[in-house]
């Protein structure tokens, strides 16, 4: 167990707590002068909140002396994306054109975690709107990544990945509405969960629909577990919110995974994979031979290019409602890329929505069918390394601008659970994520399958920023 306190996981902080080696208080200052240090070279955090967080550390430690935690997070240290409402802090964004009024009530994740009492100490950084998957914006420019300054953490949860990596605490509330929480876990190193829809409950709703997800990020399945066990709660305010699951999320992480199958798609449509993700993630596909598993190589139900195009109309239709929120003279204000998109949304008919919806349809039926075959699928993250701060998509090996990078977002369109763990580094040090997939409310063996493959390749966490 690491005896600074900055790079110890949720869980390890909690045994430090209960035995104590440790306490809140002791937990929330490390990490308050370490963002007082680090943050300003990453711009991972754009609100600390650190009187409030130190009363609260007090009040959590006299819970542990008195050996009555609220749960095994009471104490642990969490930053909240911009994009989901946290009680007092401003409604930002991410963009210039918001009033920035503070919130006066917390989103259901927020306060599923203040009532595990867990430290809810910063707000981190979104691109403007969550519109893409990396983590720029005109209000507060540019984050990085804290395993190489130059490189993206992604997006558009890349503040939280960021601060999570850094050591700035060890847990955060992310958003994925195309692979939002699982593009950084991949970028940046972590555990990053979009549960099925519905599972932890949202409000206010996303202008995106049923594509948008909140979900937890961490360096662990077990930190993400713990999470889960307090946010994946019903919430009458989320009329998508699905009923208890009825399970320990973190109990349920030693359940064995002998004799599972297990499809690994290295190809999952027309993306040009980077060689040495390949590499990782064709070993790390291999390794559930080791815990078990029956592996084979499988080949998606849906041609992915046309998937992509399918989630395009669905979020781009839905970013066209920025333009009537604010009036045109305004709209120079917006992110270039983000007023684009909102463009492209506004061009498109009634008649493109209509079938874009039908095709959507099918293609979660043929996943649905899919996952009959098969327990888990397993496959990159990403089909690219991070890439240089400043750009909204990396290049392709032709040179040209590549916008098709992520292999996520399908799975936002058929709402089934999918996790990034990371699985190796590249020759130069940076992660590299698996994507873990399953049917619809396998939520916990999601979780479970990313614990023991986190078991059976343990991933070296380093001081970051590198």
């Amino acid at each position: 167990m690491t005896t600074d306190l900055t790079q110890a996981t949720a869980a390890e902080l909690s045994g430090l707590y209960a035995s104590k080696q440790a306490s809140p208080v002791e937990a929330m200052s490390a990490v308050l002068a370490r963002a007082e240090r680090i943050n300003p070279r990453l711009n991972a955090l754009t609100l600390i909140d650190a009187e409030p967080s130190l009363e609260a550390a007090r009040i959590s430690e006299s819970r542990w002396r008195a050996g009555a935690p609220l749960s095994p997070l009471d104490g642990v240290p969490v930053s909240i994306k911009e994009l989901v409402r946290t009680a007092g802090w401003p409604l930002t964004m991410g963009s210039r054109l918001t009033d920035k009024s503070l919130a006066v009530e917390d989103a259901p994740a927020v306060a599923r975690l203040r009532e595990a009492g867990a430290i809810v100490f910063a707000q981190s950084a979104s691109p403007e709107y969550g519109y893409k998957g990396v983590t720029d914006s005109p209000l507060h420019g540019i984050t990085r990544n804290p395993w190489s300054l130059e490189r993206t953490p992604g997006g558009s949860s890349g503040g939280a990945g960021a601060a999570v990596a850094a050591g700035l605490g060890p847990l955060a509330i992310g958003t994925d509405g195309g692979g939002s929480v699982r593009i950084p876990a991949s970028m940046c190193g972590l555990v990053g969960l979009k549960a099925t829809l519905g599972r932890v409950p949202a409000w206010p709703a996303s202008m995106h629909g049923d594509l948008a997800n909140t979900g937890p990020m961490t360096r662990t399945a077990l930190d993400c577990a713990l999470m889960m066990n307090a946010i994946a709660r019903p919430d009458a305010r989320d009329p998508f919110a699905l009923p208890p699951e009825g399970v320990s999320y973190a109990g349920a992480l030693g359940r064995p995974l002998a004799g599972r199958k297990v499809a690994f798609i290295l190809h999952p449509g027309d993306h040009a994979l980077d060689e040495q993700v390949a590499a990782s993630v064709g070993v790390a596909a291999r390794r559930f031979e080791s815990l078990g598993c029956v592996v084979e190589e499988a080949k998606p139900p849906f041609d992915n290019a046309e998937a992509g195009m399918i989630w395009a109309v669905h979020w781009m239709s839905s970013i066209q409602r920025l333009l009537q929120l604010y009036p045109e003279e305004r709209h120079r204000e917006f992110d270039p890329g983000l007023l684009e998109q909102a463009r492209i949304g506004a061009s498109f008919t009634v008649q493109d929505l209509v079938n874009a919806q039908a095709r959507r349809r099918e293609i979660a039926h043929r996943w649905n069918l899919f996952f009959t075959r098969y327990d888990f699928l397993v496959g990159p993250t990403l089909a690219v390394l991070p890439w240089g701060v400043g750009r909204n998509t990396p290049d392709g090996p032709d040179g040209k601008r590549n916008l098709n990078w992520a292999c996520t977002a399908v799975f936002n369109l058929t709402r089934h659970p999918a996790v990034s763990v990371p699985c190796g580094l590249s020759g130069d040090g940076l992660p590299i994520g698996l994507q873990i997939v399953a049917g619809h409310y396998k939520d916990a063996e999601v979780l479970a399958a990313a614990a023991a493959f986190q078991e059976a390749a343990p991933f070296a966490f380093p001081v970051l920023p590198a």
